[in-house]
């Protein structure tokens, strides 16, 4: 599958304060990731460190938090990772938690059903 980005706009749960971004979709990442002083600059704090596995098989410590998500006119709740400058990541649970879905021939994002089986 080629890789794609997508407009994604990420805010703050409890407020309205909020950023459009685009971000590179990358359903092989659980969570999506947004530069830390992005979060930080609309009042998004840490709550939970977690332990992830990047690319190259090593692991690394990552602050998470909760963030609000829409894209395709979709709207989610989702964890997010603190990434470094300029990395931003659309993540497998906030496309699921989303809806969507990976069109890997047209590189886009379809509906989707939710499941439950």
């Amino acid at each position: 599958m080629g890789a794609f980005t997508v407009s994604l706009w990420v805010g703050n749960i409890f407020t309205d304060d909020g950023a459009s971004v685009e971000a590179l979709v990358d359903t092989g990442a659980t969570y999506s990731m947004i530069p830390g002083n992005l979060l930080r600059d609309l009042g998004i704090e840490p709550v939970e460190t977690i332990v992830s596995v990047i690319a190259d098989g090593s692991r690394m410590e990552l602050e998470t938090a909760w963030a609000r998500f829409t894209a395709e006119g979709r709207n989610a709740v989702a964890r997010v990772s603190f990434g470094p400058e300029g990395v931003y990541l659309m993540g497998a649970t906030t496309l699921e938690d989303m809806r969507l879905a990976v069109d890997p021939v047209d590189r886009r994002l379809v509906e989707r059903e939710a499941l439950l089986m």
